[in-house]
């Protein structure tokens, strides 16, 4: 059952699927770009399967029919950059505080997914 959003509503979900897009489009970009902030994970050679993961799972987030699919594709992915800050000891507050924004951008956008 799809329920009708207020225009303010939309436009919030907009503005945070499109800063989460720019983002992941940065982030991309950074491992293409620069495959040695990937080497001191041991990723470098997953480098760009990484980024076109990372982009592809951020463009279906950013439209409201595939949103669903990039929340869980997002989800998985920021699971694992905590796994692997957690791994290294570094903080996890930044990769818990983008995967908290996923969620809220998705329950802003279909807030029938969520029945309390």
């Amino acid at each position: 059952m799809e329920t009708s959003l207020s225009t303010s509503r939309k436009i919030i979900g907009w503005v945070i699927a499109g800063l989460l897009t720019a983002l992941y489009a940065y982030s991309s970009s950074g491992k293409i770009l620069h495959p040695q902030m990937m080497d001191h994970v041991g990723l470098a050679n997953w480098r760009v399967l990484i980024a076109i993961g990372e982009i592809g799972s951020a463009l279906l987030y950013l439209f409201p029919r595939t949103n669903l699919i990039g929340t869980l594709l997002l989800s998985s992915y920021m699971g694992g950059a905590i796994l692997l800050s957690m791994a290294n000891n570094w903080s996890i507050l930044v990769p818990s505080a983008v995967l908290i924004i996923i969620w809220v951008g998705a329950f802003v956008r279909h807030p029938d997914w969520v029945k309390l």
